[in-house]
């Protein structure tokens, strides 16, 4: 074979290595202006709208942030002896805001940020509450209490809402942009903007605000009360001990100077404590211990609203009871809740009636039903007076079925008038509350219906009119042979701050002097000793 010439291997080398390089090159720079070409297509839709895109990623961030607040940004905070609740929430002018429901809201000039601070007031818990009424000298320190309570709060706030706020932002970021990168900056600008918020509520904080606080509701009353609130708080221990004292002087007295001697009880009367409305009022209990004394009380009769919210932080208010000295029985109104009653039927000495349920205490046959309504639960709607009929002939008919069986009851309960209404003719005696205020009347069919006063002055409202409501109950006397009502004594006693008593006795028609005996009694009260 002949030999190429070196000049031809030569050439044919370097066509080669050129057409190879060809090939090799021309799809390399195929896709390398492929990546260079996408980019500036992005860029080409997404530059011409920059702040479209950072209005946006603005409103992922406010709504991912607010979300966050909403479902954990909050902390339930002991604040001296209320338990309270804290929240952050969105504002255009900052400020703090506490809500005591139900009376209505304070509003302070706090700071001036983005964000607001709101407290709500759930409920004032008993034994706390009960310290500082046993131990007012605790007052004095209550203040720094208070102080050291909301400082601990407000940091565990600051940091919870810190964690709500960047995890909701960065959550909401993720769903919407799908790119971790982008929601860790939704994150980011979220800790960002909650951490301005601070510095600026924390530049423009006034702590004088509390001088100039703006009232809503039934505390728009509050600038008038609040100066002697606090006297009424530190007395109030002197206070119930001084009326319990009272309570006791003025019945000696009255024994003494009694000008009744129309009717002298004699020791086989039975005698009825009647109670109501309550409220919460802690002197009640010390009120009734002495009555149950002075009066050697047979049977206590309670026709409800003992409570305020009948929440189960409540229930504490109840355990004086069993120590009152005499058989308690109760029914339900319509501050008392079904846990209230729970409570009370497993205490002993306490007789708790409801749905018509008949029982024989201290030789009387009581029968009784609860209220049918729970008005401080906003979330059900009322019945109203058909509920309460309703719940009255219930009654009446438990009362016939007793008479049938022959039971007779001697004395019905329910703790509002209109339902005690519905067993006219049916019973001799009902008793019942709700009103505030006492009166006595015979019904249509020959029924006494005896509505009690409030046993507890109105409890916290008390202090809403001009002057605090009475403290009132009555003693019942009732025949052991006949079961009927012989005579009654009001006891009235001034309201919260006040140190009056008044005691005066009545008597039925048919039971004054000279007046023929009638089947059907009328309400004729007969003169009053104060």
């Amino acid at each position: 074979m002949a030999r190429v010439p070196a000049a031809v291997t030569t050439a044919i080398s370097a066509v080669t290595t050129t057409l190879t390089r060809k090939r090799h090159t021309l799809p390399s720079r195929h896709f390398r202006r492929t990546p260079r070409f996408r980019p500036v297509t992005e860029e080409l839709v997404q530059e011409p709208n920059p702040y479209a895109r950072a209005l946006g990623l603005m409103a992922v961030v406010l709504l991912g942030a607010w979300l966050g607040l909403l479902i954990v940004g909050n902390v339930r905070v002991p604040v001296g002896p209320m338990n309270t609740t804290m929240t952050l929430r969105p504002s255009a002018t900052g400020g703090t805001k506490i809500n005591v429901s139900p009376l209505g809201t304070l509003e302070l000039n706090s700071h001036v940020a983005p964000v607001r601070l709101d407290v709500n007031v759930d409920q004032l818990d008993p034994v706390r509450a009960q310290a500082l009424v046993d131990h007012p000298e605790r007052l004095s320190g209550l203040q720094d209490e208070v102080a050291h309570d909301v400082e601990h709060g407000t940091l565990d706030l600051a940091v919870r809402s810190c964690v709500a706020v960047v995890s909701g932002a960065t959550a909401l970021g993720l769903a919407v942009y799908r790119r971790p990168r982008r929601a860790l900056a939704a994150g980011g600008l979220a800790l960002t903007l909650l951490t301005a918020s601070g510095a600026t509520a924390f530049a423009t904080w006034n702590p004088n605000s509390v001088l100039e606080p703006r009232f809503s509701g039934l505390l728009s009353s509050a600038p008038s009360l609040v100066g002697n609130a606090r006297n009424i708080v530190s007395e109030f221990n002197v206070y119930q001990e001084e009326l319990a004292r009272l309570v006791t002087n003025v019945t000696k007295l009255y024994d003494v100077t009694s000008t009744l001697p129309t009717y002298e009880p004699d020791p086989s009367t039975i005698r009825v404590l009647h109670v109501s409305d309550i409220h919460l009022n802690p002197a009640s209990w010390k009120i009734i211990a002495s009555l149950v004394k002075q009066y050697s009380i047979n049977v206590i009769v309670d026709s409800g609203d003992t409570m305020d919210h009948g929440t189960s932080a409540e229930n504490g208010f109840l355990d004086p009871i069993p120590d009152l000295g005499a058989p308690y029985v109760w029914v339900r109104g319509n501050h008392d809740s079904r846990v209230t009653q729970r409570y009370l039927e497993r205490m002993r000495n306490v007789h708790v009636l409801d749905d018509g349920r008949a029982i024989t205490v201290a030789g009387l046959r009581f029968a009784g039903i609860g209220d049918p309504q729970f008005t401080p639960d906003r979330s059900v709607v009322p019945g109203g007076d058909a509920a309460e009929e309703l719940a009255g002939a219930r009654l009446a008919s438990a009362l016939r079925d007793q008479r049938t069986a022959g039971t007779p009851v001697d004395i019905a309960i329910a703790h509002e008038p209109s339902a005690a209404r519905g067993t006219d003719g049916e019973v001799p005696l009902v008793l019942a509350g709700h009103l505030h205020h006492e009166q006595m009347e015979v019904m249509k069919y020959g029924t006494r219906l005896r509505v009690e006063g409030s046993t507890g002055g109105s409890g916290l409202r008390a202090i809403e009119g001009k002057y605090p409501d009475p403290i009132e109950a009555s003693i019942l006397y009732v025949d052991r042979d006949t079961r009927r009502l012989q005579a009654w004594d009001e006891i009235r006693l001034g309201g919260l701050g006040l140190t009056t008593a008044e005691v005066s006795r009545h008597l039925p028609k048919e039971n004054q002097p000279g007046a023929p005996q009638s089947s059907t009694p009328s309400p004729t009260p007969s003169t009053s000793t104060p």
